[in-house]
């Protein structure tokens, strides 16, 4: 039981670490047409919740939005990064991303591939919706710009969420896919 609650905490802590490292170094903001970068900040949520269940996603999630606040305020890159400041944008949404990957994975793991493609899927898209709907709801942008950045972006970075998350986890866990398995991913 110890040993299980210090391999949650490390892989809690590492995988944040990752998350924190994407932010600060840009690496998780794929560039992409007109300016915009499809973001994978939230991907080591969704891998921890899978590995790990939903508190260690919960606890990723944490340290991606506290990071996110905190970046905001201290280094904004835009200005509206200013928004990013207020704890309901930035934290509250990230608290959800793994609790839903990890119940959308525990649903369809009979079915690995499917599974944890799903389960990128949705954890993405919880990120996307959750984050634009706060963004909606406090009166930053129209919801019709929100609608289309949904479906321009969100849908992208939720494949592109899908594919990480399955060839990332299907390594680590040592499933097939194809003919290939494990570390031959």
């Amino acid at each position: 039981m110890p040993q299980e609650r210090t391999r949650k905490l490390v892989i809690t802590g590492v995988l944040g670490a990752i998350a924190v490292l994407l932010g600060l170094t840009h690496w998780g903001f794929i560039p992409w047409f007109g300016g915009i970068s499809l973001t994978i900040m939230h991907v080591p949520v969704i891998i921890g919740a899978i590995l790990e269940g939903p508190i260690v996603g919960l606890g990723i999630g944490l340290i991606f939005g506290l990071f996110s606040m905190l970046q905001a305020a201290i280094a904004p890159s835009s200005p509206s990064d200013v928004w990013f400041t207020n704890p309901i944008l930035a934290v509250l949404p990230r608290l959800v991303i793994g609790p839903v990957a990890y119940y959308v994975w525990f649903l369809l793991k009979r079915i690995p591939v499917v599974g944890l493609i799903v389960a990128g899927i949705a954890g993405s898209l919880t990120n996307t919706i959750l984050v634009l709907g706060v963004i909606g709801l406090l009166g930053y942008l129209p919801w019709a710009l929100i609608g289309g950045i949904i479906i321009s972006n969100g849908l992208l970075e939720a494949g592109l969420s899908a594919v990480i998350t399955l060839v990332v986890v299907a390594a680590w866990r040592g499933f097939k896919i194809g003919k290939k398995q494990g570390a031959d991913l």
